[in-house]
């Protein structure tokens, strides 16, 4: 059994599908902050939802190539635990707010091939997290969020030199299997756990913080 996975349930929109989430063991909540997204909230709802978050889980927010201004309000108004970013910032820009703010900064990456694997190697130093996910279909609005994943195998013959997490088409049937395969240290789901787009089914949210929790990876 592996206890240490981290389990973040991103594009929660609703008090109920925190508490679920929570209650199912999720070690961070994720709000989508793109107005895009069916699962976008306004800042004044993601600081209402914020709230709603236990101390002990982290709050993370999503932003989509925001610039400075959006960056600092949005987190002045949210005040959440991490800011998860999307889209083309650098290395130094996410590596100026991190420092400015104080505050705990990912960034997704799109793996398409092993080079996006190595050319994501000059944040290092600069976040405090890569999130791995699938690059956006052609056609697709959104960065993530698409259901769609990747070939986890070049994720397990990597060398991870700074913290990680697997995003990209993860659900509770698949995400045993992600774990056992790369040795994710955090899983993120959001798509694969809804009825709808944007709508979180609680039964998901639980059975996929379960599996994530009793998945075992290989030594």
């Amino acid at each position: 059994m592996n206890m240490n996975v981290a389990i973040k349930i991103c594009g929660l929109s609703t008090p109920e599908t925190i508490a679920a989430a929570v209650e199912a063991g999720a070690t961070h909540i994720g709000l989508v902050h793109f107005e895009p997204s069916p699962r976008h909230v306004s800042l004044d709802d993601a600081a209402r939802l914020s709230r709603e978050v236990p101390n002990e889980v982290k709050t993370v927010l999503l932003l989509v190539d925001a610039d400075v201004e959006r960056t600092a309000r949005a987190i002045e108004i949210v005040r959440p635990n991490v800011v998860q970013f999307h889209g083309k910032q650098t290395p130094e820009w996410i590596a100026l707010v991190r420092e400015t703010a104080g505050i705990e900064c990912w960034r997704a990456i799109g793996v398409r091939s092993r080079e996006t694997l190595e050319n994501a190697a000059r944040f290092e130093g600069a976040v405090d997290r890569l999130l791995y996910d699938a690059p956006p279909p052609s056609g697709s609005d959104l960065p993530g969020g698409n259901g769609v994943g990747f070939d986890w195998s070049l994720l397990a013959r990597h060398d991870h030199r700074t913290a990680w997490g697997l995003a990209g088409g993860l659900a509770p049937d698949n995400v045993a299997e992600a774990i056992r395969a790369t040795g994710a240290p955090l899983v993120d789901a959001s798509s694969g756990l809804e009825t709808a787009p944007g709508i979180k089914d609680v039964d998901k949210i639980a059975a996929f913080c379960e599996a994530a929790r009793n998945a075992s990876i290989p030594v």
